[in-house]
């Protein structure tokens, strides 16, 4: 039975981020830039996504990331329902209950990652009534909320100079979660959690080891500390 829950969790998880893409598919087609950025993009005379993030541009249309490299999506399991016999079942969304004088009034949130599995990933929340337009925002504002990390094989073991690790070892937190980012040689994989190996293969980590520390049941503060720890892979000079 919890094998089964699992695959339906899943099959949601996916119908959601697939009616959320063709969504943003049709929304493109019929996209009139607002910003000096968009109308540059728009113009072609800004043609790649790591020209804006490399000068430090603020992207505030996520069309723009749509139009010039177009994203995988991953939803974080971040909320629960109880299951049989106890314990919590994770679901993508997580529901909210406000009391009113008209009685209860519910708000669905989603937490996503994004990333084009080439060095740039971002992470976003969302906010609705509906499941469906939470993820969607989600996925909006991880647009917006982009980096680009450095990659590279900083393991004495491998040494093969390749891009399918970090360069070195890295601690990145958000509120009372630590993580500590340690490159590993070919071969290792992601050993983290099932949640904080998203963000990794987005961003395009082939290997890596994570060691966590403290609440990590919160899955938002977790992925917000191994984003935090990527992105302090530019405040370190290698001498490149």
């Amino acid at each position: 039975m919890e094998e089964k829950n699992e695959e339906e969790i899943k099959e949601i998880e996916k119908g959601e981020i697939e009616v959320a893409r063709e969504k943003i598919e049709a929304r493109l087609t019929s996209w009139k830039p607002k910003t000096k950025l968009g109308r540059l993009v728009f113009e072609g005379k800004i043609k790649s996504l790591d020209e804006i993030l490399e000068k430090g541009i603020k992207i505030k249309e996520p069309e723009i990331v749509d139009f010039l490299c177009p994203m995988k999506s991953e939803v974080v399991m971040i909320g629960g329902r109880p299951g049989k016999g106890g314990g919590i079942k994770r679901t993508p969304i997580k529901i909210t209950a406000k009391m009113h004088r008209s009685g209860r009034r519910y708000t669905s949130t989603a937490f996503a990652v994004v990333g084009n599995g080439k060095g740039i990933v971002g992470y976003g929340k969302g906010r609705a009534k509906e499941g469906r337009e939470s993820i969607e925002k989600a996925i909006e504002k991880a647009k917006l909320n982009l980096i680009k990390i450095k990659r590279g094989c900083g393991s004495w073991e491998c040494g093969c100079n390749g891009e399918h690790s970090i360069p070195f070892k890295v601690w990145g937190h958000s509120g009372s979660v630590k993580v500590k980012l340690m490159p590993a040689p070919r071969g290792v994989g992601i050993v983290a959690s099932d949640e904080a190996k998203k963000i990794l293969r987005l961003a395009g980590i082939e290997d890596i080891w994570i060691k966590s520390y403290g609440n990590t049941g919160t899955r938002m503060n977790l992925i917000k500390a191994v984003y935090d720890g990527l992105k302090k892979l530019h405040s370190i000079k290698t001498g490149e």
